[in-house]
């Protein structure tokens, strides 16, 4: 028994490390405005996205959403860049670069579709990021704006995802505060992080 104790323990210290190292990738920036309760106020900046538009559940949409937009960042645009989801932005002169995606990627309804969004590394422009090749990938610029933001752990679900944005768009309302559209579904780390390591998110713009 207690050698089988301590291989749980080994498992789950190896599982927590790589999990750890993989998911360091660049973070959107942001600014905390506010801290209600069960939610907080951010204004994001002015950031570029790839993007494309996709239908069926949140779990469905980001499979299929994540599969189109990484066709992208592996290179699947016109100057055949790799972009590489976990490597640092580099600057040399060569061929190729290695283009790190930054997280959230993020999920969001609009009418009965799905926009799956990666977002791209400050260091880029929309003149300087690669043209991709598949006609349903876009490179958008996002204007700043304000949204609301409730943070949860552990494994996420269809279900999980909408009884959060519920929860959300009570207690906005609770608080008189105005929406902007439909929620969305926020998601930081790779499927193979251990559930205690990941962070999820359900966000709503907000009336400035």
């Amino acid at each position: 028994m207690t050698k089988i104790i301590i291989a749980v323990v080994v498992v789950l210290v190896l599982w927590t490390a790589w999990g750890f190292f993989s998911s360091r990738v660049e973070q959107a920036e942001y600014a905390v405005l506010n801290k209600a309760d069960g939610y907080e106020i951010r204004e994001y900046p002015e950031h570029i996205v790839a993007q494309t538009t996709v239908q069926g559940a949140y779990s469905e949409a980001l499979n299929e959403g994540f599969s189109i937009v990484a066709g992208y960042i592996f290179g699947g645009n016109t100057k055949k860049e790799s972009i590489a989801m976990t490597a640092p932005v580099t600057d040399e002169k060569s061929t190729s670069q290695n283009i790190a995606m930054t997280a959230p990627v993020v999920a969001e309804t609009v009418g009965e579709a799905r926009v799956i969004s990666f977002g791209m590394p400050r260091a880029y422009t929309l003149e300087t990021l690669p043209t991709p090749i598949d006609p349903r990938v876009k490179i958008v610029t996002v204007p700043a704006k304000k949204y609301a933001v409730l943070t949860f752990s552990w494994w996420w679900s269809d279900k999980r995802v909408q009884d959060k944005q519920a929860a959300l768009l009570f207690a906005l309302s609770r608080d008189g505060i105005e929406v902007v559209g439909s929620p969305a579904y926020a998601g930081y780390n790779a499927p193979w992080t251990p559930p205690w390591m990941t962070r999820n998110e359900v966000m709503v713009e907000i009336q400035s």
